[in-house]
């Protein structure tokens, strides 16, 4: 399916605003022309994409308040509608870059004007201490970093304080584009290492509560759980400054709440909004709602080898059989996105990804494979979802939980409260069974195994490892895409995952954003909010 077919249309930290009582009762028309107020539905739990836990919500952080030394483009799609550009990089804090002859060393040369918000300039050797704390502090953004080659501090040099160095181990088509995604952000060293303790060197513990970037805008108001607020850099030198001083980010947990909001005009914006809204506001009046499917992306039923019956392959194998995958897409995708089920067959004809797993609902094979493996009397696992993403989860899982039921198996729901899912989803991995999901920022299927399939990668929440997969991935990761070695592996890969089943692919989401007077939306791959080219209408 074609991306046109799916368009229509803690305590709170004060950096000096003042209290903003008004969020709950100021109409849209008082805001002012410069203002864009924001509703959505997931909280923001960290200033810093880099602390341990931090989840989802706050990757916008990282990207609004910061630079990279690249990034990616923004183009135009034929419906009008604006996406971020994968096969275009330009500048950031650097104006150029080039690579030697081998492929091995990439020298950025770093803007001149370069400035941080409190004008201080952004030098070499800023960026080779922004660089070294990803790759040193451990958890999701060392990972990140990996997979583009990128492990230690010893590939990284300031030669003077313009010019900035990156030798690799080997040549990799993934370098580049991973210094483009939000984890590489370029810190403000100098004030950062002011408020770092010898138990905390690279102050993540400031960091977590104030932006010491370049951006376009600073965040100088965060109440977790309420509210957040950007406001400008007028002294942005990575780009055009932005037309909008001001962004106002209201956590609202009900979906009715933020529904009504928009609707009435109240806000500019409602970001991520539920499926079942986006279908049923296409069309009104001035109100504008963008849908676009996530590549790489997939919703699925994870099932935890913690957990010893789904130690079993076949135990995996029967409750794939279970699922009511179009009651499921019905029901809590309300038919967006892209269904991820019923495929011709266990062996894949390409490496597209992602693409349908070749399972579909078939009750009385599961029975068999459950009775073959030993558990035909059934056993009882608790279901956890996410609180904060109910919307899908909670009708999703009930459609499960009845299937499951139907072939012996009991699945009392457990929901976990959104600030917490990340750790005990994805951190810990703790959940037996979950509804999880996990979008691959660059778009090649290595890059997906890389993060959901490898032992011990944080999207890894079923706790799977495969041998094969293991030796597989690294090097795949690094070879050219049109390398029949490469097209071999990938093609084994997805035979493997589709064979073993810890991640039972549902669908492809989509994300939905509903606005009204004003103008500059673009889908971004990290799935938040780049408030950077917004205007008001």
């Amino acid at each position: 399916m074609q991306r046109r077919d799916f368009m229509r249309g803690a305590g709170a930290v004060t950096l000096g605003a003042a209290a903003l009582p008004f969020l709950k009762v100021l109409p849209a028309a008082a805001q002012g022309a410069d203002t864009v107020v924001m509703v959505m539905g997931q909280t923001i739990n960290s200033l810093d994409l880099h602390r341990t836990g931090t989840n989802r919500p706050s990757y916008q952080i990282a990207v609004n308040a910061y630079d990279r030394l690249v990034e990616f483009g923004v183009k135009t799609l034929p419906d009008g509608s604006l996406s971020y550009d994968y096969a275009t990089l330009v500048p950031g804090v650097a104006e150029s870059w080039s690579f030697s002859d081998d492929g091995l060393v990439i020298t950025f040369r770093l803007r001149p004007e370069g400035k941080f918000q409190d004008g201080s300039p952004i030098t070499a050797q800023d960026v080779k201490w922004s660089y070294d704390r990803a790759v040193t502090v451990g958890g999701f953004p060392s990972t990140q970093m990996r997979a583009g080659g990128l492990e230690s501090p010893e590939q990284f040099e300031a030669v003077d304080d313009l010019t900035f160095r990156v030798t690799l181990k080997r040549p990799s088509k993934l370098s580049l584009p991973d210094m483009a995604v939000p984890v590489p952000f370029i810190l403000n060293s100098r004030l950062a290492l002011a408020n770092a303790t010898a138990d905390d060197p690279w102050a993540l513990e400031y960091v977590h509560k104030n932006t010491v970037g370049s951006g376009p805008f600073r965040v100088t108001r965060w109440e977790p759980g309420q509210s957040l607020v950007y406001e400008r850099n007028d002294g942005y030198t990575s780009g055009p400054v932005p037309q909008i001083a001001r962004v106002i980010v209201r956590e609202v947990p009900s979906p009715a709440t933020r529904r009504a909001l928009i609707e009435r005009g109240d806000v500019q914006m409602s970001f991520d909004i539920p499926n079942k809204d986006a279908k049923e506001l296409e069309g009104t009046d001035g109100l504008t709602v963008n849908t676009t499917p996530v590549e790489n992306a997939i919703y699925i039923l994870g099932t935890n080898l913690n957990f010893e019956p789904f130690k079993n392959k076949l135990v995996r194998q029967a409750v794939a059989w279970s699922v009511p995958y179009d009651d499921v897409f019905q029901t809590a995708a309300y038919g967006r996105g892209v269904p991820m089920h019923g495929g011709k067959s266990f062996t894949p004809e390409t490496i597209e990804w992602p693409q349908p797993f070749p399972y579909s609902t078939d009750l009385d094979r599961a029975k068999a494979l459950l009775e073959e493996a030993g558990y035909g009397a059934g056993f009882e696992v608790p279901f956890y979802i996410d609180l904060s993403q109910s919307d899908w989860m909670e009708p999703a899982a009930l459609l499960i939980q009845e299937n499951l039921a139907k072939i012996g198996i009991s699945a009392p729901l457990e929901k976990v409260p959104g600030a917490n899912w990340r750790t005990a989803s994805l951190v810990e991995k703790r959940l037996p069974l979950h509804l999880e999901t996990f979008g691959g920022w660059l778009n090649y299927p290595c890059y997906y195994f890389y993060w959901a399939y490898l032992e011990g990668n944080l999207f890894n929440s079923a706790n799977y490892r495969n041998e094969e997969i293991e030796a597989m991935v690294p090097k795949a990761l690094h070879l050219p895409v049109d390398d029949p070695e490469y097209i071999a592996m990938c093609k084994r890969m997805i035979e493997i995952a589709w064979d073993e089943v810890p991640r039972i692919a549902l669908w492809q989401p989509a994300v939905n954003a509903a606005y009204r007077d004003m103008t500059g939306y673009e889908y971004w791959f990290h799935r938040q909010p780049t408030i950077r080219g917004w205007k008001r209408a």
